[in-house]
């Protein structure tokens, strides 16, 4: 079966019948108007930065009916932006889908300065007396304390409604400007044209031939495009640098950890450990090199080469194992992934204009809808447990408010890296000998791109986003400072001369406006791997406190969630135990594959 054969594209009609439909036009209308209402409601009562305000019971019921109306509101939008992103992520020359996304800009940006007004409102108030009112502010106190921060570092309203103003000409129009250039990048290839979302899936065939041809045609498509991928990237990073030194924050790397719900002695805990189990992971690399017939380091096109019998997944089988596996943990889990199957959530197959990689987003209460490139082998079996482990999540969220729902990236990966973990286990029980190798090749390949590649990410941006406080930096440069982050992180596990210079430019999360959108999955594998292992030693009880745990990532810092469960995220000791079930995953590739 080839990647595109038979493969389901995700069905959006429950929400709109299309995007030229009046139903969806009044939708997009009512959202704006109900958006312009809120504003003037804003303005009525000088909803803003400025002085102390005594919280009193007319304070505190302006301040739950305010959050009350941008929840509603967020809702809504929740499900239009869904619907025109279902499209552009799909097909980024659909011009319908471009117009609508531009039109979004608008209010938007109208969204974005309520949230801002709002904190710099809190950050008026004592919000410990306005918790003490109960009701909605009650309901909302991690999100109000943390709104009392972010007041602290917030410009004058004028500024902030400023930058929200320039962001869609700015950083907003550069991030689509690499999208756009990424998804349409089309070259010749073997007689034809292949787009640089195929020559990245040739990364997991069976040709050696084929794999390696694709790499070197995928730099060469990357390199012709720099000029303006560079341009993007420097645009983007100084304009958040800046912007993050203007709030008073002391670094972007600050204010992501913040955003993250996270701190430094944490993410140095968990970097801590994972430089300590490069060495380990590097040798999984040589296994592979050796498997594959190089006499040192593996190159950069052989990463996703299939190792052992990686026999052919059909989607069918993939889905059925896939449910019936997570039945052993969960029924209602299994019950979620056949749900998916029959309302069709998920867009499975490659093709032109679609964009590359696998995400899940939340439509509408309890839905989600999936996009993947599905190749038939287990790896992309794993990407389907891990996408409908973000489902379950949101299915673990639904009846929060979006204020409650708004779960920080460190922990916005337990459920996926959870249910992966699940498929894996079961699959290793049941296969042979031969299909072991390849499972176990599988994984490893994800954990090393979470532990090791992620780590390279890391080091990258946390350079480049220093460097770019003096001056932009040539396309030539990034790719030095990309070469040298992989260099130091995968070591002799790959050879040096065979690498990726151009990962900056094929990676979206760097185009974000949200900076160092990367340690966050590794934190995400070692939480889930360690709360697995926390299933494995007390079951009894288990799925409640993890349903619980899943529906309230937005109402609790990390350290509160995960006390209960043993876990101290400061303490290395908790990563190394995580790294540890990697590393007896490589000692049982090597002996396999010897």
């Amino acid at each position: 079966m080839s990647a595109t054969t038979a493969l389901p594209t995700w069905d959006m009609t429950p929400y709109f019948p299309s995007l030229e439909s009046p139903e969806f036009a009044t939708a997009f209308e009512e959202a704006t108007l109900a958006t312009d209402r809120l504003t003037e409601r804003f303005d009525a009562l000088g909803i803003d930065g400025g002085e102390p305000l005594a919280v009193d019971a007319e304070v505190a019921g302006q301040a739950g009916e305010l959050l009350t109306a941008q929840n509603g509101l967020e809702e809504r939008w929740r499900v239009v932006r869904a619907f025109v992103y279902s499209y552009v992520s799909t097909d980024s020359r659909n011009e319908a889908a471009a117009s609508w996304l531009s039109q979004m800009a608008r209010p938007m940006t109208s969204l974005s300065k309520l949230a801002t007004r709002y904190t710099a409102w809190v950050g008026r108030l004592d919000v410990e007396a306005l918790i003490g009112h109960g009701g909605v502010a009650a309901e909302h106190s991690y999100f109000l304390r943390r709104a009392k921060v972010q007041a602290e570092h917030q410009l004058s309203p004028r500024e902030e409604e400023l930058a929200a103003d320039l962001y869609d000409t700015g950083g907003g129009a550069w991030s689509r400007l690499h999208r756009n250039v990424g998804s349409q990048i089309s070259v010749p290839f073997r007689g034809g044209q292949a787009t640089i979302s195929e020559l990245r899936s040739y990364a997991y065939d069976a040709d050696a031939d084929l794999r390696r041809e694709a790499y070197h045609a995928e730099l060469d498509a990357w390199k012709a495009n720099e000029t303006v991928l560079a341009a993007a990237m420097n645009s983007i990073k100084g304009e958040s640098g800046r912007l993050a030194k203007k709030r008073g924050w002391d670094s972007l790397l600050d204010e992501a950890l913040f955003d993250n719900g996270t701190d430094r002695e944490t993410l140095e805990a968990m970097l801590s450990a994972c430089r300590d189990a490069y060495p380990v992971l590097r040798r999984y690399l040589r296994a592979k090199a050796k498997a594959l017939g190089h006499p040192g380091g593996l190159p950069w096109y052989d990463l996703f080469a299939p190792v052992g019998d990686g026999r052919e997944w059909g989607w069918d089988e993939a889905e059925r194992f896939v449910a019936e596996k997570f039945d052993t943990f969960e029924p209602g889990l299994g019950e979620l992934a056949r749900r998916a199957s029959r309302e069709r959530w998920t867009d499975a197959g490659a093709r032109p204009g679609k964009g590359d990689g696998a995400f899940c987003m939340g439509t509408r209460g309890d839905e989600s809808r999936i996009l993947m490139n599905y190749k038939p082998a287990f790896g992309s079996v794993s990407t389907l447990a891990h996408e409908l482990g973000h489902a379950y999540h949101n299915l673990c969220l639904d009846g929060r408010t979006a204020a409650q729902r708004e779960t920080p990236m460190t922990f916005a990966e337990t459920a996926s890296i959870f249910c992966e973990t699940v498929i894996k286990r079961a699959a290793l029980a049941e296969v042979g000998a031969e299909e072991r190798v390849s499972i176990l090749e599988a994984a490893l390949q994800g954990s090393c791109q979470v532990v090791v590649d992620i780590g390279s990410r890391f080091q990258f941006e946390r350079e480049v986003a220093e460097r770019r406080e003096d001056r932009e930096l040539s396309g030539r440069e990034l790719c030095e400072t990309m070469l040298t982050a992989q260099r130091e992180t995968y070591g002799d596990g790959l050879d040096g001369d065979l690498l990726h210079p151009y990962m900056w430019a094929a990676k979206p999360h760097y185009y974000s406006s949200r900076a160092f959108y990367n340690y966050p999955y590794t934190f995400g594998l070692l939480f889930g791997l360690g709360l697995f292992a926390v299933y494995q030693r007390e079951p009894a009880g288990f799925v409640e406190r993890y349903r619980d745990l899943l529906s309230r990532t937005g109402m609790e810092d990390g350290h509160a969630l995960t006390r209960e469960f043993g876990i101290d995220l400061r303490d290395k000791g908790f990563w190394a135990g995580s790294l540890s079930v990697i590393a007896d995953d490589v000692s049982a590739f090597e002996s396999a594959v010897a």
